[in-house]
């Protein structure tokens, strides 16, 4: 087995050789690739091939990466990939010439060529482009995958992302697909009068949600500050300043550890809307999923992972209390006391910190046994006060909060509260959270002063909602992971 890695990497080295001596003599016969500034396309191959009735005869310049090459005497084959998919191009000696012939024979799969011809079909009526001229627009010196295995090694892949796009159709289907999904995202906000707004990435307070931020430092400044863990606390002080609608989608950074869910970076939307409440956010998610899903996808019937889920359906709805009794059998409205209910977490088992209160329990209960079982669209409403800082309380109950999470697939989807107004109440969650962190949570959320004084200044009642784009991509072209859905997601160092 050692004796074939050395052959494979011996025979691997000698091609990387060969390419680099093609590229010397091109450069020694003035012909270096390199130094051509651009090439004029009239086509790409989805469009020759669904519209060949009305091309065919016609002369079409393409241009791509050369996938596949048969040579064959005087006439040659080669399958030429470009963004919307491959074509075939016919090139014959009699056609480009002698001397260009015997160029494109030297030419290697990987080469980036353009392409002038008319099309036509062969006789097994593949649509063809049938060269006239073939120019070598870019030499590749790296030698792509071998067709038959592919690139399958996903560290290799999301560490070399450019090379899976090559020789993996479905991933570029995937990321075509991703910026669609955002672009009918925004289509839908600003039908609905939102406007798209900014608000910084480094901040001297992350907060606005429970996280742990990434720290640097600015040398003019002289001080610490913060890639910002949320959107949130920005955007109602627009919606103080009177801007009734507004969303952003951006990136939030969160110093946490890598999973099939999470990402240290990752891409947030968030809106917020006046004179509204969690209701209305709830009414807008489901439109927003459906109506996207139909868009981008054609349908509001999603499979992901071999499981149908149907968007068209009305979205279950269930509080957080009701699911914990549906699927742990525990009525926590019979649960009195904190004690009592870390109790009940020793008797089944659930790990919970002394600082942690009955809403708390409540929570990782809920983690525990309700979580994995909501794989259709569903609304887990009312969460307790002690996880919801920034959500309004329930009039009828002060214990929990106007605060809704979206479950499809076992993943939590969106967030969505009717966002507290009240000043004075912020002031005291602001201060509990501070008492968390002086516990040792240093993901509870920090004092934010000029946050507070926005909020004095009178802040409408407000719904307001978080989506993460990415596990939305995941869940619309049946992703397992969300690192395949990033088209750059964080690695570890290779040198570590």
């Amino acid at each position: 087995m050692a004796e074939e890695k050395i052959k494979a990497e011996q025979d691997r080295n000698e091609l990387l050789e060969v390419k680099r001596m093609k590229l010397t003599e091109l450069k020694e016969n003035t012909k270096d690739p390199f130094q051509i500034m651009k090439y004029g396309v009239t086509h790409h191959s989805a469009d020759i091939n669904a519209d060949f009735n009305n091309l065919e005869g016609k002369t079409v310049s393409i241009a791509g990466r050369i996938m596949s090459k048969r040579v064959m005497g005087k006439a040659s084959f080669c399958n030429i990939q470009d963004v919307k998919g491959s074509i075939q191009s016919y090139v014959k000696k009699d056609l480009i010439g002698e001397d260009a012939y015997a160029d494109f024979k030297k030419y290697d799969i990987g080469d980036i060529v353009g392409i002038t011809g008319e099309i036509f079909k062969t006789h097994t009526e593949e649509v063809s482009v049938k060269a006239s001229q073939v120019v070598l627009l870019s030499k590749s010196l790296q030698i792509l995958p071998e067709k038959f295995h592919g690139l399958k090694d996903t560290d290799t892949r999301y560490r070399q992302r450019y090379v899976d796009l090559i020789v993996n159709p479905e991933v570029k289907d995937t990321f075509i697909k991703r910026s669609l999904i955002i672009r009918e995202i925004r289509n839908y906000l600003d039908g609905r009068n939102f406007i798209e707004v900014e608000t910084p990435v480094l901040v001297p307070n992350a907060g606005g949600a429970a996280a742990r931020p990434f720290t640097t430092h600015h040398n003019a400044l002289d001080e610490d500050i913060y890639l910002r863990i949320s959107l949130e606390l920005h955007l109602k002080r627009l919606i103080v300043g009177g801007l009734e609608r507004v969303y952003e989608i951006g990136r939030v950074f969160r110093n946490e550890g890598l999973s099939v869910r999470h990402n240290p970076e990752f891409t947030l939307l968030e809106l917020y809307q006046a004179y509204t409440d969690y209701y209305g956010m709830m009414e807008l998610t489901e439109e927003l999923f459906r109506t996207v899903a139909d868009k981008v996808l054609g349908t509001t019937t999603v499979v992901y992972d071999g499981v149908e889920i149907d968007l068209a359906k009305p979205f279950e709805k269930m509080t957080m209390l009701d699911a914990v009794k549906k699927y742990a059998d525990i009525d926590f409205n019979e649960v009195k006391t904190e004690e009592e209910a870390k109790a009940l977490a020793r008797e089944h088992n659930i790990k919970y910190e002394d600082r942690h209160k009955k809403g708390d329990i409540i929570s990782l209960f809920f983690e525990e046994y309700v979580e994995e079982k909501l794989v259709q669209p569903t609304f887990i409403l009312d969460h307790p006060v002690e996880i919801s800082p920034l959500a309004k309380r329930k009039p009828s109950n002060p214990e929990f909060t106007e605060r809704f999470e979206l479950f499809i697939t076992k993943r939590e989807m969106a967030n969505a509260f009717s966002e507290l107004n009240d000043p004075i109440d912020q002031r005291v969650r602001f201060e509990d959270q501070e008492a968390l962190r002086a516990a040792g949570d240093d993901e509870a959320n920090t004092m934010d002063e000029d946050f507070l004084n926005a909020l004095e200044y009178g802040m409408p009642p407000t719904g307001g909602i978080g989506i993460g784009i990415d596990r939305f991509v995941m869940l619309l072209t049946d992703s397992a992971a969300i690192r395949d859905v990033l088209l750059f997601p964080t690695m570890k160092s290779l040198d570590k």
